[in-house]
């Protein structure tokens, strides 16, 4: 027999959402002692600490307590799944899913991806957010998030991952760039020039692999964590860049026209893929999404889709 209800499980993951017992309780229309005293019945029956309590300061999960709580999140979802198979509602796919977003994959692909799900799922409620690979992968760990659109570079073992898309890197030039009347353009063609490198992770290891894969070690100008910045420092003619995200319009935000160029050499592709946490379950409507993925990135890439 379990020693602990859904209900407390519930309650701990309120706890852990709001950071306070106060403002769980208020979330949950609870005396804040009824909650206090159902967060102490829990730990006792685990015998796990799950929280620790700062004065004045709310509660934060503690190691032992993350993982429990992860688990708990998972385990009320299929909850969830089940009350809903028993009822008619249970033909439904319906629920609240939260996506992690690699910060340069988002603008581009994210708000078409939800706004096509959502109107074939109105039942499912999404949220968003993005970040860097590293908050990405801490996000999924933590139960903050149940999937992340990233790319999949250096990925860690307990993660399972779903190709959605290959996407080759181009190089960028201002549109007045001697080598810019050219279809393509060689790395080495450009190895004596600055380059702008967007400084962020897996993006900078990406790059700078490609380039010294190719026997050039880049002479970096500038580097920014910003598309946006990179593409207009690029336009003003101070370096050329290498990106994969290619945001519709060749125009820096001034206005300053940019060229887009093929790589002549044989490069290794980006690709765009979709993560969780391996050791969970994933949910009816975790599937489901994850599957729509897939036939949302076949549509728009149909030529450079992974093959199974």
């Amino acid at each position: 027999m379990l020693g602990f209800t859904l209900r407390q499980l519930e309650y701990a993951l309120a706890i852990a959402e709001h950071g306070s017992l106060a403002g769980a309780a208020e979330r949950l229309g609870l005396a804040q002692p009824s909650l206090s005293s159902s967060l102490q019945k829990l730990e006792d029956q685990l015998g796990v600490q799950l929280f620790i309590r700062h004065h004045a300061q709310g509660v934060t999960p503690s190691p032992q307590g993350l993982r429990f709580l992860n688990e708990a999140r998972s385990l009320i979802a299929h909850g969830r799944d089940f009350q809903r198979d028993t009822s008619q509602a249970g033909k439904l796919v319906e629920g609240e899913l939260t996506m992690g977003s690699f910060m340069t994959i988002a603008p581009l692909y994210a708000p078409k991806l939800i706004s096509d799900f959502q109107k074939q799922y109105p039942q499912v409620k999404l949220r968003l957010e993005d970040g860097v690979q590293d908050e990405l992968v801490a996000g999924l760990r933590n139960g903050r998030f149940d999937l992340a659109l990233l790319y999949k570079l250096d990925m860690p073992d307990d993660l399972k991952v779903t190709e959605l898309a290959a996407v080759p890197p181009y190089v960028l030039l201002t549109a007045n760039h001697r080598l810019a009347t050219q279809r393509q353009v060689s790395l080495h063609d450009l190895a004596d020039e600055p380059l702008i490198l967007l400084d962020v992770l897996p993006s900078r290891t990406y790059f700078t692999r490609l380039l010294e894969s190719n026997g050039i070690v880049p002479k970096v100008s500038f580097v920014s964590p910003s598309l946006e910045l990179v593409r207009g420092l690029v336009g003003q003619g101070l370096g050329y860049s290498l990106l994969i995200t290619r945001p519709f319009g060749d125009h820096a935000y001034d206005g300053e026209r940019l060229a887009v160029r093929p790589i002549v050499e044989p490069v290794e592709d980006g690709v765009i893929a979709m993560a969780a946490l391996k050791n969970l379950r994933p949910t009816r409507l975790i599937s489901t999404f994850e599957e729509f993925c897939v036939s949302f990135f076949r549509r728009i890439h149909p030529k450079r889709f992974p093959h199974p």
